[in-house]
């Protein structure tokens, strides 16, 4: 196995909790938070944020286009910091326990720029990646080939010194098709083991 020269993590569900889903249904309950998912395309409108659209702009345009879901549109800006929360405090732990050992941590996420400098300014991990790679600046997206290009053109490193953790299958499996090593994220345990695996750190540094 070559040697890791960096560790690049996804964010959402990896590093922070990220389920649209549980959050409206706490604020208005599963039957209308499943009345509004049925009739808005609520993921196409943070795709389009992902890819660099203004937040609110885009958010409250939409709200406007659906006066029945209005208010619960809305919240999808004005409420956003409680969708991506809480912080997964084992990735995070992890993060900075590489960081330690003076390997670089890259961040490689599909997140807006409005959504990520709101989260940045609550989580302060998120200004502790060596690198970032984000989808709105980037105007790029996972799964597609030119993000993971773009990682490895700006960091100079090849592929196979490359060490990703994602929860989607598919993201995962572009970037393995590059080379790059990949470990699908379902927990901050199993994550802990493939950097030991990988030799990025010893069972001790990663509290196994």
């Amino acid at each position: 196995m070559g040697q890791i020269k960096a560790v690049v993590f996804d964010i959402g569900r990896v590093l922070i909790e990220w389920h649209p889903e549980r959050f409206y249904d706490s604020e208005i309950g599963a039957k209308r938070r499943r009345e509004f998912f049925a009739a808005v395309d609520i993921y196409s409108m943070n795709e389009r944020i992902d890819l660099g659209a203004p937040f609110q702009e885009t958010v409250y345009a939409l709200a406007g286009a659906h006066p029945e879901f209005s208010a619960e549109i809305r919240l999808w800006h004005d409420s956003w910091i409680k969708m991506a929360a809480p912080e997964i405090t084992g990735s995070v732990r992890l993060l900075r326990a590489i960081r330690a050992k003076s390997i670089p941590v890259f961040a490689l996420s599909n997140f807006g720029i409005g959504t990520f400098e709101t989260a940045a300014k609550h989580y302060p991990f998120f200004n502790e990646f060596d690198q970032k790679y984000v989808s709105g600046h980037l105007q790029e997206i996972k799964p597609h080939a030119r993000i993971y290009e773009l990682l490895e053109q700006g960091s100079d490193l090849p592929p196979t010194s490359l060490l990703f953790t994602d929860d989607m299958r598919e993201n995962i499996d572009a970037a393995a098709t590059r080379g790059w090593h990949t470990h699908q994220f379902n927990g901050a345990d199993g994550w802990a083991n493939a950097l030991v695996r990988h030799g990025v750190l010893t069972p001790e540094e990663a509290a196994l």
